[in-house]
């Protein structure tokens, strides 16, 4: 574990017979880590993390390409496998999906894959469901390297379609008063330099140093999971 992770690690505690929290991660391939050979991706390092601080039991349910409608449509079912005990189901969901409705197919000035108008509402639906389930948060998408496009031959990543799409994500957040960890904006305020230097060379994907930087984002904004549970939060699933 890295000196900025540990030092970043709230001490956990629970009763002889409490089972410790469940922390469902889903999304695309950010969720999922690819690109980091060494260390999995941020959610695998904050696994590892809570792991060692006997803290929450984490899930990584991301699919690589996964969209917005997508992981709306596998997420209930998925949160109900993941209860582990009777009549229990896990206590938080982090969010992170977007980026891949956002590209354009086969030219630069292509349709969007998902038209903005439709992803709104898929947006809407999907954190209707998932608060219907469990508290939620969201982390956001990191922005592209622009010279490297096109990624397989076909899809035509930016930054301009990037912000607008994820905007539509981080508004509906603000609405629903969901956390969410806009690490697009974050990014750009290090510059192009810095952004190149933590992407793969596909231009999209975090490699080791970006996951690294990812994990130390998160840990430092992410609310406690039992803080979030309050009477006015959604009541729990039986």
């Amino acid at each position: 574990m890295t000196a900025t992770a540990a030092s970043s690690i709230r001490p956990f505690s629970t009763a002889r017979f409490e089972h410790p929290p469940k922390v469902i991660a889903i999304g695309d391939s950010l969720v999922y880590g690819y690109g980091d050979p060494v260390g999995g991706g941020w959610v695998e390092r904050l696994r590892r993390v809570w792991m060692e601080a006997q803290g929450p039991v984490l899930y990584n349910l991301g699919i690589r390409g996964d969209r917005v409608a997508q992981v709306a449509e596998r997420l209930e079912q998925e949160f109900r496998y993941r209860g582990e005990i009777r009549n229990q189901v896990p206590d938080q969901l982090i969010l992170s999906v977007g980026v891949n409705d956002s590209p354009r197919l086969g030219r630069p000035e292509g349709r969007n894959v998902t038209d903005l108008a439709i992803f709104s509402e898929q947006v809407e639906t999907l954190l209707t469901t998932a608060q219907a389930l469990c508290p939620v948060v969201v982390v956001g998408m990191v922005p592209v390297n622009e010279a490297k496009m096109p990624f397989f031959d076909c899809f035509y990543f930016n930054q301009a379609d990037q912000y607008r799409y994820k905007e539509v994500m981080k508004q509906a957040c603000q609405a629903r008063q969901i956390p969410y960890l806009d690490i697009f904006e974050r990014w750009l305020e290090r510059g192009p330099a810095w952004i190149e230097a933590h992407l793969m060379d596909d231009g999209i994907h975090p490699n080791v140093a970006g996951y690294k930087a990812l994990l130390d984002e998160v840990l430092h904004w992410l609310p406690p999971v039992k803080s979030l549970k309050s009477s006015a939060l959604p009541q729990r699933l039986h």
